[in-house]
């Protein structure tokens, strides 16, 4: 099995429980890689409450919305890095005016 976990939407979980309805639970489990525990949730959800029961738990991300939030974080990190460089750059300016009070008195 793949450590990876794979989602199904509701019409490919309908397919597979009509699938092995007409070719049989172990040769359609063994042709999708599926343990028969996910099966039969599927197959009970199916029976108690149609294709409506079948849907995912979880949301689907929109790629797009997860490409805009990887280019967000990346400006966040440059932003961060370019204020920590102007504080640095700050102080490093008040010590030079700080010693050129000093040798000019």
């Amino acid at each position: 099995m793949s450590k990876t976990r794979r989602s199904f939407s509701a019409s490919e979980k309908l397919s597979i429980i009509n699938e092995a309805d007409q070719f049989g639970i172990t040769a359609t489990l063994r042709k999708h890689n599926l343990s028969p525990s996910v099966f039969r949730r599927w197959r009970d959800s199916f029976n108690a409450g149609g294709v409506a029961n079948l849907q995912s738990y979880f949301k689907q991300r929109n790629p797009e919305v997860e490409a805009l939030e990887e280019q967000i974080r990346v400006l966040k990190n440059i932003v961060a890095k370019q204020s920590i460089e102007l504080e640095f750059k700050t102080e490093l300016l008040k010590k030079s005016q700080f010693h050129d009070q000093r040798r000019s008195k």
